[in-house]
């Protein structure tokens, strides 16, 4: 993936980051005797369902304001406005959020639990490899007006 000079210089797709250790939490169920929540499927089911769909609302919603704004949301990419309206009133990385929202809902419909405990790992590495670099390059670019933003909306919620 090539990366803006004038970027947080992020080198790996973060929903790659998701997508991986979910596919690896899943993988790991065949080999590991914990298979199961133990949970009814129909109660396994509708909390997927849920979360995932509020996490493709979350996303699509973020995307959507990045683009009707005209700033670019990869991260290899120049920003171009610090964007404060719709969900970024209340989380500044509601993209982020979403994913996590999506990961978890599909951790628990494919009724996951290993996938799910690796969840706080991808966060971690979200916070500390993707979103620390965000924040440095929206500092340095926007100084004052993105601290001002960092004082009053939380990080994730």
């Amino acid at each position: 993936m090539a990366v803006e000079p004038d970027s947080a210089g992020v080198r790996f797709p973060p929903p790659l980051i998701y997508l991986g250790a979910l596919l690896l939490g899943l993988l790991a169920e065949r080999f590991v005797s914990l298979r199961s929540f133990g949970i009814d499927w129909r109660l396994l089911t509708t909390t997927g369902v849920l979360l995932f769909v509020a996490g493709v609302a979350m996303m699509l919603a973020a995307a959507g304001l990045f683009r009707r704004l005209g700033t670019n949301a990869p991260p290899t990419q120049p920003t171009t406005l610090i964007v404060k309206t719709g969900p970024y009133r209340w989380t500044r990385n509601p993209m982020y959020l979403a994913m996590a929202l999506i990961y978890a809902g599909l951790a628990i419909g494919f009724d996951g639990p290993i996938a799910l405990t690796l969840l706080p790992l991808v966060l971690i590495i979200i916070q500390t490899q993707v979103i620390a670099r965000e924040e440095r390059y929206l500092e340095a670019k926007f100084g004052d007006e993105y601290r001002r933003y960092k004082v009053e909306v939380r990080r994730w919620l």
